[in-house]
């Protein structure tokens, strides 16, 4: 996946010198040719040779970009906000800067939409192409890193985003979305931001970088690591097939697309959180407990995530 942002951002930075336009996050390798996406009401156009497109008018928050618009997450937002009848536009790769210039005219918010591994050099070439007073975000897993990147590159307010769902959630989920502001961001930039999500029909809530990237190491590093090394201890046991349980086949099911075809996505993430290793040592300590056979004391623990269990055995008891 990163490989082919690689060559597309190489494609547009030839066309502007050394700014180095490129995107990121295309879903399943699917590229995009000369796709400057932009709707209004629900309509999407595409942007013809000579540069024109029908607009309508603008929403009232004003106009929102997203950048990798036909990745999986960014196709999602698209959507969503097509539903909502709100203002968006769309940009993918190859990024040129005539494709750039495009998309970002007008724009009150810019959402950055790539991996991390292209995110840096993805927002380079896309800032010189906002208006000044734009609110620029991501969505990343990660969000001390890539606020840094973008308070380097941009002098306007940042703001960072975690949608906590994947791109195709079910029809009745709840759809939180983690809020970490950047530098230069007041008030009325966070409420542009809480309030493109929750148009989409999102709960957001505000956090701060370090915080969150602590709360995700623990959460979705940790999911992934520990079954990453549960399955990997397995491996190649032919011996231990006869003896598969409906749990372990539960967790298996549970498991394979993340360590499968998410799994460059999920170590990508674990190595870019600076919290990754201490929750693994964390992890650990719960491992010597059990070597030395505390078993009662893990499971006391970990009862705290089924609290009404507890009551209704306790009731029973007595």
């Amino acid at each position: 996946m990163t490989g082919h942002f690689g060559s597309a951002l190489k494609t547009g930075a030839s066309a502007q010198s050394q700014t180095g336009c490129q995107d990121g996050q295309t879903a399943q390798g699917r590229q995009t040719t000369h796709t400057d996406q932009t709707a209004h009401t629900g309509q999407t156009t595409e942007l013809g040779q000579a540069g024109t497109r029908h607009t309508a008018p603008a929403h009232a928050r004003g106009k929102t970009v997203v950048i990798g618009s036909q990745g999986r997450m960014g196709a999602m937002l698209i959507q969503r906000a097509q539903a909502a009848g709100l203002d968006i536009a769309g940009a993918d790769v190859p990024l040129t800067p005539e494709k750039l210039a495009h998309a970002c005219a007008g724009a009150a918010l810019a959402i950055i939409c790539v991996p991390a591994a292209v995110f840096e050099d993805v927002t380079a070439a896309v800032c010189p192409h906002l208006p000044p007073t734009a609110v620029l975000a991501d969505i990343t897993s990660v969000k001390e890193q890539p606020l840094r990147q973008m308070e380097r590159l941009w002098d306007g307010p940042v703001v960072g985003t975690h949608p906590l769902f994947g791109p195709s959630p079910e029809a009745d989920a709840d759809l939180p979305v983690a809020i970490t502001p950047g530098h230069h961001a007041g008030p009325e930039h966070l409420a542009l931001v809480e309030g493109f999500f929750a148009d989409l029909g999102c709960r957001t809530f505000q956090t701060s970088a370090e915080k969150h990237d602590k709360a995700m190491a623990r959460i979705q590093n940790m999911n992934f690591i520990t079954s990453l090394a549960y399955f990997a201890l397995l491996a190649g046991q032919d011996d231990l097939l006869p003896f598969l349980t409906p749990s372990f086949r539960r967790r298996q099911h549970a498991a394979r697309k993340m360590l499968t075809e998410d799994a460059r996505l999920f170590s990508g993430l674990f190595e870019a959180n600076a919290h990754s290793h201490e929750a693994v040592r964390q992890y650990r300590q719960m491992l010597n407990l059990a070597a030395a056979g505390d078993i009662d004391l893990l499971c006391e623990r970990a009862g705290w995530w089924w609290p009404e269990d507890e009551s209704e055995g306790e009731n029973g008891a007595a």
